[in-house]
C-alpha cells in the first residue's frame, strides 16, 4: 500500500481512537509508566499490519491488537503476578480459533438452548424468537402478534428467566451468568 494512503488511514481512522485506547491500556495494565510505550507498540503493530492488508473494521482491529499485545507481554513475563492472571480473565485470552472442542461445545449449547426454547409456552416462545433471535423491535413484535408492548416485555422477561435457569441447570454458564444474577436480584426485590 502507498505510504501516503497508509498515513492518511492512520491519521483519520486510528488516531481518533487514541483516548479510548489509552483508557483501555490503563485499565488493563498495572504500571502507569508503560502506557505510552504500549501505545507506541500498538501503533507500530497496526501500521505494519495495515501495510500488508487494510482492515475492514478499524475499531475492533485496534482493540484486538492492543489486547493481543497485553497477552503477549503477560506470556513473556518470567514471573506473573496474581494480578496479571486477573487481568487476563478480563481480557478473555481464550483462543479465537475454532477448535474441534469449541465447535462441539457450541453445537451442544445450541441443542440445550433449543430444548429450553421448546419448554417455553407457545406465546412466550414466539415472543422470544421474534424479539431475541429475529431481532424485531418490541413494538413490531406487539403489532405482529396483536398484543400490547407491555405483554411483550413480560413475556420476554419470563422467557429469558426460564431459559437462563434451564441453561444454568445444564451447566451452560458462558454469557448466562450475568443474566442470571440480574434475574435473581430482580426476583429477590419482588
Amino acid at each position: 500500500m502507498e505510504s501516503n494512503k497508509l498515513d492518511e488511514w492512520f491519521e483519520f481512522e486510528v488516531l481518533p481512537l487514541e483516548a479510548a485506547l489509552i483508557r483501555f491500556l490503563r485499565r488493563n495494565r498495572r504500571q502507569e509508566d508503560d502506557v505510552a510505550d504500549l501505545l507506541q507498540e500498538v501503533y507500530v503493530r497496526l501500521y505494519e499490519s495495515a501495510a500488508k492488508r487494510m482492515p475492514e473494521m478499524v475499531k475492533p482491529f485496534v482493540f484486538a491488537t492492543a489486547r493481543n499485545l497485553l497477552i503477549d507481554l503477560a506470556r513473556r513475563a518470567q514471573v506473573v503476578s496474581i494480578e496479571a492472571y486477573a487481568d487476563l480473565d478480563i481480557l478473555d485470552v481464550s483462543s479465537d480459533e475454532l477448535t474441534p472442542e469449541r465447535h462441539a461445545t457450541g453445537h451442544q449449547e445450541l441443542r440445550l438452548l433449543q430444548q429450553a426454547m421448546d419448554m417455553l409456552p407457545a406465546r412466550c416462545r414466539e415472543v422470544v424468537q421474534l424479539r431475541k433471535i429475529d431481532d424485531m423491535s418490541q413494538r413490531d413484535v406487539a403489532l405482529y402478534m396483536g398484543i400490547t408492548e407491555d405483554t411483550v416485555e413480560k413475556q420476554i422477561s419470563k422467557g429469558m428467566r426460564v431459559l437462563a435457569s434451564s441453561l444454568l441447570v445444564k451447566g451452560v454458564t458462558v454469557g448466562v451468568t450475568k443474566l442470571s444474577l440480574k434475574i435473581r436480584k430482580k426476583d429477590d426485590s419482588v
